[in-house]
């Protein structure tokens, strides 16, 4: 395995600058944890009162951190920029997909952020309350977050491709009293109304009072009188200026929803204080952020990503933070890059998934931009195959950009594994090392450190200022989840193995490890082996039930442009999985189909690919998908070995 080393250049000028130097920082988090991030928190943000206790572990697993302390997210954000130099500084550029575009500046975002939370206080809500955002990636989706933090309203954003359904159990758990909206949004050159979803949603909802409508595609929509209310209208009368409500350091900033195995959605509840701290940090030392920079994460706010790394992170930081609404393919397959191209952009954070679509689609592509400008490239949502990787190095990165491959979780808030770039040499497809103050481990069911080279269970062993408080509603499946399997440790849900250099390779879901035969394979070990093969753009993996050998391998793959999906391909992958990791790992099943299922975020939706290879159906909520046809295309064309 090749080592990849930042260039001294590089080094020179990180923020964490060189292996002794992150070492530092590490062991000075391990020896005195609460000592390190109290020193953290006193430098880079600040405080209406200073706390009382760094960390409360009485009622643990529900921790609580900077105890007793009052801060308030837009203050940081935005109040103390705007008091430097910065007040004129690009906050967020944004590009809507039709090509419109707009820059905010500190100072005028914050302006806009303090109007709009007039708005929301003229409308009766105040801190505890609770707001339903489900808009395009437009600004003014960052502006209504960053308004409901400003009033200490807990906002829950729910992803523009959610279905009314989906909504409506949303806005039910929440207990929310107000939904804020868009009549739609840009995709693929076609409105994507939501207005309407909101419409359907509410009929069941008496307790929404207020829904504000933000007029962005011009599709028509009804306003139910005393209830709806065009943004602008309200905008129109609402004042200024809106002080930072001073909060505790505890109080829920916002919850977010994600899928549960038992099919009701779990409400991840991050908290303020602490949540703020950790990806303000993970700017500084993942990113490596300068004043100067152009720094674009391509995910959707509608996720974790989104929250944490293009709207609170970049801002907390003082960066200049990339906003694109549309689709990264239209109206050509080289959005992306003319994006990067057009707005000079230098660190670019996307998804796996992303990085194999541009492979498919062809080097041509990047080939037609200036990419120059890039100097740090990153990576989220799940493992990198290596193969990817290379390629998102050579091609996108021209050889000279390090990869940040960062592992973290809604339920963590913020980056947790990642290689620092001025500091790790890259090994392709590992996320390298725990960041300071994250005590990640690899260990068996018992909870002991596995050997290295051994496979395990990922956990965190203490507590850190992001995590997660609870579960929305529901502290025992909180407990029971996520806390009980090990005792007093975090079981993230991930499969691992530490390599003889310390270096941590996530596997995927636990679920998503087979027994074939005896043998267990990881999923992103068998996908990685079909990547490499040169007729393959993609492939996603999955167990199926088998009476020899308890479980085989069913295999999905998109081939690339211009080769012949059939037997003669299948058949040809299965001698490459055998050649690359023993004939045991052949798939016994190789569907081919021109793409594979994923949410918006990037993520390939395996739970699907495993109804489909079990019942030839599949039943479970598609309401993230991206596309519903894909589904189809993938439940035929099957090859059998």
């Amino acid at each position: 395995m090749p080592l990849y080393h930042p260039s001294e250049e590089f080094v020179s000028q990180a923020n964490v600058s060189g292996m002794d130097a992150y070492r530092a920082l590490y062991e000075r988090a391990r020896d005195d944890p609460e000592g390190f991030w109290a020193e953290l928190a006193e430098e880079h943000l600040d405080w209406f009162k200073k706390w009382d206790r760094v960390l409360d572990s009485s009622q643990a697993p529900f921790y609580k951190w900077f105890v007793g302390g009052r801060t308030n997210m837009t203050h940081n954000c935005l109040d103390r920029h705007c008091k430097t130099w910065r007040k004129n500084k690009a906050a967020i550029i944004w590009e809507g997909e039709p090509g419109d575009q707009r820059m905010l500046t500190y100072r005028e975002l914050a302006r806009l952020v303090e109007r709009f939370a007039n708005v929301l206080k003229n409308r009766g809500y105040k801190a505890g309350d609770r707001a339903i955002i489900y808009m395009p990636m437009i600004p003014e989706l960052p502006v209504a977050m960053l308004a409901c933090a400003r009033l200490g309203i807990t906002h829950s954003v729910v992803f523009g491709g959610f279905s009314a359904e989906a909504l409506k159990t949303r806005i039910l758990d929440l207990d929310a009293g107000a939904v804020i909206t868009a009549d739609g949004g840009w995709r693929r050159g076609k409105i994507v109304p939501l207005k309407p979803a909101v419409d359907e949603a509410l009929a069941d909802c008496p307790g929404v009072r207020n829904v504000v409508v933000y007029k962005r595609a011009g599709n028509e929509v009804e306003l139910v009188a005393g209830r709806d209310h065009w943004w602008h209208d309200l905008n129109a009368g609402a004042d200024d200026s809106c002080p930072a409500e001073e909060l505790d350091s505890e109080h829920p900033l916002y919850v977010l929803y994600t899928s549960g195995t038992t099919g009701k959605p779990k409400g991840i509840v991050h908290a303020t204080g602490g949540y703020q701290l950790q990806v303000s940090m993970a700017m500084r030392w993942v990113f490596d952020i300068k004043e100067e920079d152009t720094y674009w994460c391509a995910a959707d706010i509608g996720w974790v990503t989104g929250h944490s790394y293009i709207v609170y992170g970049p801002l907390l930081a003082g960066a200049t933070t990339v906003m694109y609404e549309g689709a990264p393919d239209f109206p050509g397959p080289d959005r992306f890059w003319r994006i990067v191209d057009k707005y000079k952009v230098n660190v670019f954070y996307t998804s796996p998934t992303a990085v194999r679509a541009f492979i498919r689609s062809g080097v041509e592509h990047p080939e037609k931009h200036d990419l120059s400008s890039l100097r740090l490239l990153g990576s989220v949502g799940e493992p990198i195959n290596p193969s990817a990787w290379e390629w998102y190095y050579n091609v996108i990165g021209g050889g000279r950009c390090p990869i940040v491959d960062t592992w973290w979780q809604t339920e963590t808030g913020s980056i947790m594994i990642s290689p620092l770039p001025g500091a790790t040499p890259l090994k392709p497809g590992s996320g390298a090392f725990p960041l300071p103050g994250v005590a990640a481990d690899v260990v068996d069911g018992d909870g002991a450190s596995v050997a290295p080279g051994s496979e395990g269970y990922l956990v965190v062993r203490k507590p850190w200022p992001s995590m997660f408080r609870t579960l929305w509603g529901d502290p025992d499946r909180f407990r029971q989840t996520y806390w009980s399997q090990i005792p007093g440790v975090y079981l993230v849900g991930d499969a691992a193995r530490k390599d003889k250099d310390g270096y941590i390779w996530v596997l995927g879901r636990v679920d998503d490890v087979m027994n074939v035969s005896g043998h267990r394979l990881s999923t992103a070990e068998l996908e990685s082996s079909l990547v490499r093969h040169p007729s393959v753009a993609e492939a996603a993996v999955v167990g199926i039930p088998d009476e020899l050998t308890g479980q085989a391998v069913a295999a999905f793959v998109t081939p690339k442009q211009g080769v012949e999906a059939g037997d003669d391909l299948a058949a040809e992958l299965r001698g490459w999985v055998a050649k690359e990791i023993g004939k045991f790992a052949r798939p016994k099943q190789i569907r081919f189909s021109d793409a594979l299922p994923k949410t918006r975020s990037g993520k390939i939706m395996r739970r699907l690919l495993r109804e489909i290879v079990t019942t030839q159906k599949v039943s479970g909520d598609i309401t993230t998908l991206e596309d519903l046809s894909v589904i189809d295309r993938l439940a035929a064309g099957q090859s059998e070995d």
